[in-house]
């Protein structure tokens, strides 16, 4: 199994999830992960929001704001609407992923929250479409105001490993409270909580990086790390409180943190433009985790590779 940092398009097409996730493992903390939403006009509309995430150093890209019974992405049209997302992944040569959303509708909530459509949340029948439309994986989290527990992603986890099977790849964990009281801050999440996602199911477990949720430390963050290392998952760490759009010394901060917390992947969120991260920050986070070497061979890595 090839190292995700020599991989290309033609060694992504023939990934399994478990080899993705042991292509992940081999890279020793060097996979940076963009979310990006197809839902809203691109930042370039000559592009999708996907291919610009890819062509400023993304390893991953993870779709949010995407509804599997109403397949559609600003910027790329197809014949038929379930061919959409294989289509996508030709064209950026990458491993494309989908946030699905574990509602709970018993917790207790801090705000208003938004109702989802179902296609944006984790049922058994979206997981299944999910798995259709040719997702590579499939991250169980939730978006602010939507009333995602810890509780329901652990119900979630154990639904999309019977859909997805072994091969399949799952990522769970919250990068915020989502609207939930009880799980806010430093109370966010504990290492019973993170083996409980484990021993569900999920392959990598998703903490918020250092810097970005109130209480999450380097030291704090290192430690629910360790905790998941010991169970034999990876740990995903991210950026996902609209920091994606701070200047660049703060993602370079965010990033050596992180590095240093120990994460196998580093995630930089959707809301610092126009339904991604600032292009740059991609690339500064990417330089500081794995340095220009391998920032700019992802960069300039054709799709015919």
């Amino acid at each position: 199994m090839k190292r995700l940092l020599d991989c290309t398009a033609t060694d992504f097409e023939k990934m399994t999830g478990r080899d993705l996730k042991q292509s992940i493992l081999a890279s020793e903390g060097r996979t940076i992960v963009a979310e990006v939403i197809g839902a809203v006009t691109p930042y370039y509309p000559a592009v999708t929001n996907a291919e610009m995430a890819a062509a400023f150093g993304a390893d991953l890209i993870l779709l949010n704001f995407f509804d599997v019974f109403n397949p559609s992405l600003e910027g790329l049209t197809a014949e038929n609407p379930d061919s959409l997302i294989r289509s996508l992944k030709k064209l950026v040569g990458r491993p494309i992923g989908l946030n699905l959303e574990p509602v709970d509708l018993t917790a207790k909530q801090i705000e208003d929250l938004v109702e989802l459509p179902v296609g944006r949340t984790a049922t058994e029948k979206s997981l299944q479409k999910a798995k259709e439309l040719g997702f590579d994986f499939v991250c169980l989290t939730g978006n602010p105001k939507t009333g995602v527990s810890n509780s329901e992603i652990t119900r979630a986890i154990q639904l999309a490993r019977s859909v997805f099977g072994e091969d399949g790849l799952i990522i769970a964990g919250k990068m915020h409270s989502a609207g939930v009281a009880g799980e806010v801050g430093s109370s966010l999440m504990s290492p019973e909580t993170l083996h409980a996602f484990i021993e569900a199911g999920a392959d990598i477990i998703l903490i918020p990086s250092p810097g970005t949720v109130p209480g999450f430390t380097v030291e704090k963050t290192s430690k629910l790390v360790d905790a998941v290392h010991e169970k034999g998952a990876l740990a995903i760490l991210t950026t996902g409180t609209s920091q994606e759009g701070a200047d660049e010394g703060t993602i370079r901060q965010i990033a050596l943190n992180s590095k240093m917390a120990g994460g196998d992947l580093f995630h930089i969120g959707d809301a610092g433009a126009a339904g991604m991260a600032i292009p740059e920050n991609i690339t500064s986070y990417s330089i500081v985790v794995r340095g220009k070497r391998h920032t700019y061979v992802r960069m300039a890595s054709s799709i015919l590779r």
